[in-house]
């Protein structure tokens, strides 16, 4: 095997042709796989005719890769899917400043997903919640029942518990099954081993099952992230004002709420390059960053004892590398041999660290220069683009705008216009 490296300096400035081959050494890819990439087929109409109804075409996004990325002690290129500009090389560049300090450290809870039943018509909830209990091992051997081979993968239907709730509705009694999905993201596992124990609660307690179904409040399923910036590289004013940033976002969910989304530019992309379910991902996140009433961020930073700035970042994060699209789309397998990922927990400590890396990495640009000047250098190239410039038309544009300060639509086409005078 290769020995691997993502300290790759200038990977933007390679050609496609190089990047491709560096792809090609790093991750041991085959001519075919190259192939793959370099004609943009990400399925065949067979297969994703396979995926959702209706199918007309395949929408592409860019699929970049992150450099630099050193994750507990490993070397890792990170495959990124993401439409915006700025984003991969933020993560890059936050990434090769925490190297010096020895990169992310990050670790993750068991793969554990919750199933939700929802209990009506019940008339003593306290001699229902102990029946339960009484025949909790029961309950656990029927949901196991449904899936053999996860029991044969170590995993499966580990606890239980129960909880009276008032709604507007009258009182449920809500059971929460706890199940070890091992690889997988685990929906459709939950989803079955709850609808499998409905009708034997329903005996137990007199009651009747409506809702059964998987929680995407997924708590039991998080990641912790951390990395140390030093003062010397990022200069103490910033470290100063990324304490101020992070200040501003633990005090006012306005800012909050951009903080956090600065975070899930870098997890989103990893869990579209790797087939992930990215509306249950953001589910989960935002779910937990409100968890205490008051929408919070999801990450902290603060002055270690040397003066260099520390981030911590904490998220339940629900995803898998087997099953549904991660399995059946070529280049969401493609992803995951780039990235030499054997669990699902380590693709969750992978994507907890670009995402404190894409969170540094906004907040530095932010208390520098502000987010438009940088944004807007790499952005500039999408905007000649829309005005119908092609090939090297677009670099002309594109540097012409940023040398002006001038990036719009309208500046664009004045001088596309020119251009074709």
């Amino acid at each position: 095997m290769t020995a691997q490296t993502s300290r790759i300096p200038e990977f933007y400035k390679k050609t496609y042709e190089e990047r491709l081959q560096i792809l090609k050494q790093q991750a041991e890819l085959s001519d075919e796989e190259i192939h793959l990439l370099r004609l943009h087929a990400a399925a065949s109409f067979g297969t994703v005719n396979r995926m959702i109804e209706n199918v007309i075409s395949v929408m592409f996004l860019p699929l970049g890769m992150a450099t630099n990325f050193l994750i507990n002690g490993e070397e890792y290129m990170i495959p990124m899917a993401v439409e915006e500009s700025s984003v991969v090389a933020a993560a890059c560049n936050a990434a090769k400043l925490a190297r010096i300090s020895g990169g992310f450290f990050v670790s993750s809870s068991d793969p554990i997903m919750i199933g939700q039943v929802q209990l009506l018509g019940i008339n003593d909830f306290s001699a229902a919640q102990k029946i339960i209990f009484l025949h909790k091992a029961r309950i656990l051997a029927l949901a196991n029942a449904h899936d053999q081979v996860l029991i044969a993968n170590g995993g499966g239907a580990v606890d239980l518990e129960t909880k009276v709730l008032e709604t507007s509705r009258g009182p449920m009694l809500i059971m929460h099954l706890f199940v070890n999905v091992c690889d997988a993201m685990g929906s459709n596992i939950v989803n079955t081993m709850v609808e499998g124990v409905a009708t034997f609660l329903e005996d137990l307690t007199g009651g009747y099952a409506r809702l059964r179904i998987v929680s995407n409040y997924a708590v039991r399923r998080m990641v912790k992230a951390r990395a140390v910036w030093k003062k010397e590289q990022i200069g103490t004013e910033v470290v100063e004002g990324i304490l101020d940033a992070d200040a501003l976002a633990h005090a006012d969910p306005y800012r909050a709420a951009t903080h956090n989304k600065g975070i899930m530019n870098g997890v989103d992309a990893v869990a579209l390059a790797t087939g992930n379910d990215l509306r249950a991902v953001e589910a989960s996140a935002h779910s937990y960053a409100a968890r205490s009433g008051s929408y919070q961020p999801l990450s902290h930073f603060y002055k270690n004892e040397d003066g260099d700035l520390v981030g911590e970042l904490e998220m339940p994060l629900p995803i898998g590398i087997v099953g549904g699209i991660t399995k059946s789309h070529p280049i969401a397998q493609l992803s995951l041999k780039i990235l030499r990922v054997k669990t699902a927990c380590q693709l969750t400590e992978i994507m907890g660290a670009v995402g404190l890396a894409q969170n540094f990495a906004a907040l530095r640009v932010l208390v520098r220069e502000g987010i438009q000047r940088g944004h807007m250098r790499l952005h500039s190239k999408n905007i000649a683009s829309n005005v119908g410039a092609i090939g090297d038309e677009i670099d002309v544009i594109a540097e012409r705008m940023v040398c002006e300060r001038s990036v719009s639509d309208g500046r664009a086409r004045e001088l596309f216009d020119e251009l074709k005078k």
